[in-house]
């Protein structure tokens, strides 16, 4: 089964919501911001998945796919996150990797959110013209993602 770019955004924007809406009625503010944002990454995981396959060449190239995926994350990474930060939800709180440079940084969080975003709009420019863009393109947006994990986030325990 294929999908379509605009069917996968309507699927992202609403488990997305759903994440929001469903720990908005069942949790505190901030255990609904730790919902939403690892919702959030695991929608950024998927796309990223797709196209990291595609760019080690362990998925067959499929210049559509990578087209869709990489117009995903672009949109997923453009989204203005301000609402899944919240102040105590750090890794003092079970279940968070959220480092407290994310509050003592905020103008570096918010220039690693940036550079992921400007990467991603970039890739999803030329990820259906062939392999080799795809390629190119990826690198800077691993780079975006492994410099704030780096930084913001704390390791598995």
């Amino acid at each position: 089964m294929t999908l379509n770019w605009k069917t996968l955004i309507t699927i992202t924007a609403i488990a997305t919501t759903g994440a929001a809406f469903a720990g908005g009625h069942t949790s505190t503010p901030e255990e609904t911001a730790m919902k939403v944002r690892k919702a959030h990454m695991q929608l950024l995981s998927f796309n990223l998945g797709v196209l990291g396959g595609m760019a080690q060449e362990k998925a067959p190239y499929d210049a559509q796919a990578a087209s869709i995926a990489a117009a995903n994350l672009a949109a997923m990474a453009g989204i203005n996150q301000t609402g899944y930060w919240l102040d105590g939800t750090d890794t003092s709180v079970e279940g968070s990797r959220a480092k407290a440079e994310i509050w003592t940084d905020p103008a570096g969080f918010e220039e690693d959110i940036s550079d992921l975003a400007g990467a991603s709009t970039a890739l999803a420019a030329v990820a259906g013209d062939g392999l080799d863009a795809l390629k190119a393109a990826f690198g800077p947006v691993g780079k975006a993602c492994g410099d704030c994990h780096e930084a913001y986030r704390a390791p598995r325990n």
